[in-house]
């Protein structure tokens, strides 16, 4: 990617955490958040500011292990170290931490993490085709909106709830067009070029500064600006990755597999195209932000048969010539999933996937090299 660009992103990076000093001297909450399940367009429509919080470097890792189980998912350890260690500007400017019942080791992590500061569990359903997981999916989001207008002194009407699914969804408009661009033969973007941009513009206070950027990055893309940054013109394997969420810190398959001459064109996970969703604007703003978060493809839901048709889905889109199924040690919803997801791809589309479990150390890399390498020669 052209110098300007990443140096634009850097500095709207680092002017991000001004803003946020800024915005706690005016006096606006910051609500820390776990995961895609929490609306945060109920923070929005508060007047406050969502900042995500997941934990995806192994350095805090050590001092999270003082008190968690070393065969904990590395993601839970990495957000508790993050908090215990005041590693993290993000979870230090939090009022208050936003969790889910996604898992069972995030549940428990949350009770210590209420130690560090104060902590709201959205009790989530564990299934999303009943009407009795819808109803208490939206009594569960109403108690949440009363937890933020306490927070922050606001009443949340149905007007400044509409206003914030429109900003919000005008985001994730952009972030799903940026992330299109890698429908395009060759690709326009690398895979960790992406990630980069999408992991960091989900930090800005600024939501329209973030807009507005993914767009220009999007509109140079398309112009094929970017493709000579693109060794080989972007010709190699064309890989879709799946399964647990990945950030700046826990990239390392990624990295890998540009090394060995491949392209991951797209992220199927939270941190990419499961977020490419649109809240109804036209229906009552509670009951729509009800629906649609419930509706997120986790390996939490049984059945969870939204991942498989979004997967169908992006392997078309992207011209996906081959499936990696990332699991995080110890997460064993996904661990379990892997299974149907290469039963489903292997009948739909003939193509097996490589399905790789680990940590956020490096302490594996070569072997997973080895194993990435011999998939590629497969395919």
């Amino acid at each position: 990617m052209p110098t300007d660009i990443m140096n634009s992103l850097q500095q709207i990076t680092e002017q991000n955490l001004a803003d946020i000093e800024q915005a706690k001297t005016e006096g606006r909450s910051i609500i820390g958040f776990y995961c895609l399940y929490s609306p945060t367009e109920i923070a929005v429509a508060g007047g406050a500011i969502p900042l995500p919080l997941c934990g995806t470097r192994n350095d805090p890792i050590a001092a999270a292990e003082e008190v968690l189980p070393r065969n904990l998912c590395p993601l839970i350890k990495s957000s508790y170290g993050f908090a215990v260690s005041d590693a993290c500007a993000f979870f230090r400017a939090s009022d208050i931490i936003i969790g889910d019942t996604t898992c069972d080791g995030k549940k428990k992590m949350f009770e210590l993490l209420s130690r560090q500061k104060t902590t709201h569990v959205l009790q989530l359903p564990q299934n999303q085709n009943t009407e009795m997981s819808l109803t208490l999916w939206h009594a569960e989001l109403e108690r949440f909106k009363d937890l933020i207008e306490k927070e922050t002194g606001r009443t949340i009407d149905d007007e400044s709830l509409r206003a914030a699914i429109r900003l919000m969804n005008r985001e994730r408009h952009a972030r799903k067009a940026l992330m299109d661009v890698n429908k395009a033969t060759p690709i326009l973007l690398r895979g960790s070029q992406l990630l980069e941009i999408l992991f960091k513009i989900g930090f800005l206070v600024d939501k329209e500064k973030g807009i507005s950027f993914m767009e220009a990055v999007t509109a140079e893309a398309c112009s094929g600006r970017f493709r000579q940054n693109i060794p080989g013109h972007g010709c190699g394997k064309r890989l879709l990755l799946t399964g647990v969420p990945v950030g700046l810190g826990s990239d390392k398959v990624i990295k890998i597999v540009e090394q060995c001459g491949a392209e991951v064109v797209a992220f199927e996970n939270c941190s990419g195209y499961k977020q490419a969703f649109v809240v109804d604007e036209e229906k009552a703003p509670m009951q729509s932000l009800a629906e649609q978060y419930l509706a997120t493809p986790c390996s939490v839901m049984s059945p969870n048969t939204g991942r498989f048709d979004l997967l169908k889905e992006m392997i078309r889109d992207f011209k996906a010539e081959g499936v990696i199924d990332l699991t995080w040690q110890a997460c064993h919803t996904y661990n379990v999933e892997a299974y149907q997801v290469d039963e489903m791809i292997q009948e739909t589309f003939g193509l097996p996937t490589l399905h790789l479990e680990t940590d956020y150390s490096e302490s594996d890399t070569e072997q997973l090299r080895v194993r990435i390498e011999a998939y590629l020669e497969m395919l």
